[in-house]
């Protein structure tokens, strides 16, 4: 984007609060970068390295690939190099990027709340077992993530989503993210508004968009008009909340600012009422308010939350209104939060007569053989699609009454249980060590293991509890609002020896219970005492609690001893 544009925009109307000190806002004149990051995205736009891939790296190999795009400007095209294997977890904060690095890459595909049909689902998988060694795995931001890519690969990788409609564009990088969209868009009985068509919108408009190529930071987009609040809009960077004004109808109210990591914070709500076609002008206002004014010094702050925090809700209104919007919102109160864990798993009524049905792999993990098989699975039964979920599952969608008994056996076949325990139910996982370079710990393999004791142990548990196990601090797989999120780091054993744990964050929640998990100070357990730690745990939940109390309240007011596992279970 072109410097004068900031330099003709008329005189605010607001004043903006000014920072102590420079933090590289844009809006305030503060435009020569600031560190490493935001020099070499003023030195090439990122989306510019598309063209490199296709016609330089990927017909020479690897080593030819300039440091700067393979580390940097490559995540706009949705591609992470890959950890390399054989390094152990006490390493990963010590080595160099580059020493981590394999020669095969993660790559992220988009997608932002669409129906996969037959042909979608069918491609996907055989980008899996053609291309990426038959990996893939389902994201809690409805992505599709596979490994052991190869440079050489990409191209025809690329040819193949486009033949379908999709792309792995901007699916990392400091751009508009992978959009969550509800999973049951157009179909549930119950909801309020379809949002399909506004992210449609926003993805044609601002989606390989230079204006938006560069922000700050990374930018999270959340829009669902389902009540349970499907799309986790509370730690979202711009959400849409399907809400019915009483004189207007349905439409959206708009949160600001959500986001996880070292700095939890919780969306905060506009209050205003906006309807279904000016959604994408919204979300390019706050878009265009997080480019101009997000603080681009530090990488750690560099996160619409942090510019909310410090402007106040009312502040960031005005602006948004009399900046980019150039018009006053419809006020309307935010609504209720959800009681619904909004992860759809299970066979539910659609307004039409028809039926979804919402499933679980295992901790997100499928493979390119499943994804093809779900696309024969599409069209044997003429199914609408299926659309992935923001909970690591996946909902097939337009289901015929006589046919939800096959098409439940046909999931479970594939890997897909409709009718998971609690704890295949509730349990998500991260990448882990396995593939990514920043984790400490295992997670895929660990959770799974960890899912097969507790189905032994708590094989009727009668109260969801969710666990969500991330490999590093950094909360992809959102720590700090599951009933027990577990953060992967280094742990002494009894004997004193380093080796894989977690610490505990318990209570956490989204909806009903709306909160940070507890961290429990100087506690954390190793990687082999796991099962027995949250045995003890959920053993006296189970024991301690009173009628109807969830484990997340039980949690507020259990005693320090029962919430780190340390009362034998025959004393509970």
């Amino acid at each position: 984007m072109p410097d004068q544009r900031f330099d003709s925009r008329p005189p605010r109307a607001t004043e903006i609060p000014r920072p102590k000190r420079a933090e590289g806002q844009w809006s305030l004149g503060q435009r020569e970068p600031l560190n490493k990051n935001e020099q070499s995205k003023k030195d090439d736009d990122p989306l510019n390295v598309r063209d490199r891939i296709l016609y330089t790296y990927s017909k020479k190999g690897f080593d030819s690939i300039d440091p700067a795009d393979l580390r940097g400007r490559f995540r706009w095209m949705g591609l992470y190099t890959q950890r390399k294997p054989g390094i152990d977890g006490g390493r990963t904060g010590s080595m160099e990027e580059e020493e981590l690095d394999a020669r095969f890459f993660m790559m992220r595909v988009r997608s932002d709340g669409a129906l996969l049909g037959a042909p979608q689902l069918r491609a996907l998988g055989s980008i899996g077992t053609d291309f990426a060694q038959n990996s893939a795995d389902i994201s809690d931001r409805q992505n599709i993530q596979y490994h052991w890519i190869r440079i050489e690969d990409v191209p025809a990788i690329w040819e193949l989503l486009d033949s379908v409609g999709m792309s792995s564009l901007e699916a990392c990088g400091d751009g508009p993210r992978p959009f969550l969209g509800s999973p049951v868009a157009g179909v549930a009985a119950d909801e309020i508004i379809d949002g399909t068509s506004a992210l449609d919108e926003i993805k044609r408009r601002y989606l390989n968009n230079k204006d938006f190529s560069n922000l700050p930071r990374k930018f999270k987009t959340s829009l669902t008009g389902h009540p349970s609040l499907d799309t986790v809009p509370a730690i979202n960077d711009v959400s849409f909340v399907g809400v019915v004004h009483p004189e207007h109808g349905p439409g959206f109210d708009l949160w600001v600012g959500g986001g996880l990591s070292t700095n939890p914070m919780f969306a905060q709500k506009l209050g205003v009422w906006i309807p279904l076609d000016e959604v994408p002008d919204a979300w390019s206002g706050v878009a265009s308010i997080f480019r101009d004014y997000g603080y681009r010094r530090l990488r750690s702050r560099a996160r619409l939350k942090f510019l909310v925090a410090d402007w106040g809700v009312e502040k960031f209104r005005e602006v948004l209104e009399n900046e980019y919007l150039e018009k006053k919102l419809i006020s309307l109160e935010s609504p209720d939060v959800s009681t619904d864990s909004g992860d759809h798993v299970g066979v539910h009524a659609q307004k039409d007569g028809r039926f979804y049905i919402g499933a679980a792999p295992m901790v997100g993990r499928i493979n390119g053989e499943t994804l093809t098989g779900l696309g024969d699975l599409v069209e044997a039964f003429g199914l609408t699609g299926a659309r992935l979920t923001a909970q690591q599952k996946l909902v097939v969608l337009g289901v015929a009454p006589d046919d939800v008994d096959a098409v439940v056996a046909g999931l479970l076949a594939l890997g897909l249980d409709a009718k998971p325990s609690n704890w295949r139910r509730n349990t998500m996982a991260c990448t882990g060590i396995e593939y990514c370079k920043l984790a400490i710990v295992d997670t895929k393999e660990r959770s799974r293991a960890l899912i097969g004791e507790l189905e032994k142990r708590f094989p009727d548990l009668d109260v969801p509890i969710t666990i969500n196990v991330n490999g590093c601090p950094n909360a992809c797989a959102r720590t700090q609002v599951a009933d027990i999120g577990l953060k992967g780091m280094i742990a002494m054993d009894a004997d004193g020896n380093q080796v894989e744990g977690f610490q505990v964050h318990l209570g956490g929640g989204i909806g009903m219970h709306h909160t940070f998990g507890k961290k429990l100070r100087a506690h954390k357990v190793t990687s082999a005492g796991l099962d027995d730690y949250v045995t003890n745990v959920v053993t006296a939940y189970l024991a301690d609690r009173s009628d109807g109390e969830s484990f997340a309240v039980w949690v507020e007011r259990a005693d320090d001893e029962l919430l780190r596992g340390e009362k034998a279970l025959e004393t509970i």
